[in-house]
């Protein structure tokens, strides 16, 4: 005997006017009953949140505190259900919001800024930045390369000067006598110094900023912006030795050069440290090797804004306020070896 298909029975054909039947009725018990369920975990959430919030974390017991982590992975879990099953806008708000809350409450910084401040300089900063000891090293060893090839090139062609120099020339070239030369040197005054401040802070974080960011391309971007900046003060060392000027110059430049230079060095070597990681990321995935130098480049980058400010603040103020060339070298030098000392001395390698 042949199979039959299972008898279906046919629904009545009802005129377009006729009325139409009442829509059936949706179970409301899914969405009631996924509540009931797990409301009084939501609640207990709830209530830790807004205690500790309140007052502190040490408002909550020492049980309560190992709740929070399992109360939120379980609020969590309910929101992706509640996601997935297209359950009640509201229901799904109200778990955002839950979830979001105590996301911040347990993996969010907490604390006041001032004591966040006070671990980033004691420990953080200096800690990263003698982490990248190796890569200083190497963006040092470029950027004095860079000064020396410089300094070579315009000593056997002047003409090499504004190729090398560019818009910081500022009217100084090879043709400048030696009076023009040293008035940049010793013209003092107090004119426009904020804007020239504020103008020397914009222009050095930039570049300071191009050496960090562009360090994911194998860091060759990064050494070149360092090497580059080495063939320009080697050009200016060149034209003002020319004129038996290099003592006065690099006096000049100390003031703000030992503490814009070092900057520059660091953003560079940690530009170097995230290109490292891309190019050799060792037992780590290539992403991973990346997030963790990021991590420690960044703490860097952070400080050297930092560096670029005080820099600023000597080239803008203090290197046209102060005229004589053995005060110039005292700020200076006195500049390099507090930072020295603050990077390398014992607060780099204090933990907390």
């Amino acid at each position: 005997m042949p199979l039959r298909l299972p008898f279906r029975k046919r629904e009545p054909h009802l005129p377009d006017d006729a009325p139409h039947a009442p829509p059936r009725r949706l179970d409301p018990l899914p969405s009631a009953k996924f509540r009931a369920e797990r409301e009084g975990d939501w609640r207990r959430l709830e209530e830790l949140l807004d205690r500790a919030e309140r007052r502190s974390a040490a408002a909550l017991s020492d049980e309560e505190l190992l709740a929070l982590p399992t109360l939120y992975r379980a609020t969590v879990s309910a929101l992706a259900v509640a996601r997935e099953t297209s359950l009640d806008r509201a229901l799904i708000d109200y778990l955002e919001g839950l979830s979001t809350r105590a996301y911040f409450f347990l993996y969010g910084v907490r604390g006041r800024i001032g004591p966040r401040l006070r671990h980033f300089f004691r420990h953080d900063w200096p800690a990263a930045v003698l982490g990248l000891w190796k890569e200083t090293l190497a963006s040092l060893l470029l950027l004095v390369a860079g000064t020396l090839a410089g300094y070579l090139l315009v000593r056997a062609d002047s003409g090499w000067f504004m190729a090398l120099a560019g818009s910081m020339a500022q009217g100084r070239t090879p043709q400048s006598s030696t009076q023009q030369l040293s008035d940049v040197l010793y013209k003092s005054g107090t004119g426009g110094l904020e804007l020239l401040a504020g103008f020397l802070f914009t222009n050095n974080a930039r570049v300071a900023l191009m050496c960090f960011a562009l360090g994911f391309l194998l860091a060759v971007p990064s050494a070149i912006l360092i090497l580059m900046n080495g063939l320009t003060l080697g050009a200016f060392l060149q034209l003002y030795a020319s004129r038996g000027l290099a003592l006065q110059l690099t006096g000049w430049l100390s003031v703000h050069g030992t503490t814009e230079m070092f900057a520059i060095v660091l953003a560079g070597a940690a530009g170097v440290r995230i290109g490292w990681a891309v190019a050799f990321p060792g037992r780590l995935s290539r992403l991973d090797g990346m997030a963790e130098a990021g991590r420690q480049s960044g703490t860097v980058m952070a400080g050297v804004v930092v560096m670029l400010f005080v820099a600023a603040l000597l080239e803008g103020f203090v290197r046209q306020l102060v005229t004589v060339d053995w005060l110039r070298f005292l700020i200076g030098g006195t500049m390099l070896l507090l930072w020295l000392a603050y990077f390398y001395g014992p607060a780099g390698r204090r933990r907390p």
